[in-house]
């Protein structure tokens, strides 16, 4: 496994793709298989590690009654995901 210490998101699911193609051929060892897998878990990891970090840092604009604006934090919770209804 050769994971870079700051794989992009974009990178580690491209690496993560690949190796769901190479192992639903169902050419690989047990052995090459498990290593693929273990860096499957790893790569999937990072990719919801990067999510949550991105998630954390959304802020949605509100308009207050004044006309002005502020900012909150992003909710997942939200129903209308932050767009008006």
């Amino acid at each position: 496994m050769s994971e870079e210490p700051q794989k992009t998101f974009e990178k580690a699911l491209e690496r993560l793709e690949e190796i769901v193609v190479v192992m639903e051929r169902g050419e690989l060892t047990l052995d090459e298989s498990l290593s693929l897998f273990q860096e499957g878990v790893i790569l999937s990891q990072t990719c919801t590690r990067q999510l949550n970090d991105a998630e954390a840092c959304i802020q949605k604009l509100v308009r207050i009654e004044d006309g002005k604006f502020i900012l909150e934090p992003f909710s997942s919770s939200d129903p209308n995901n932050g767009q008006d209804a």
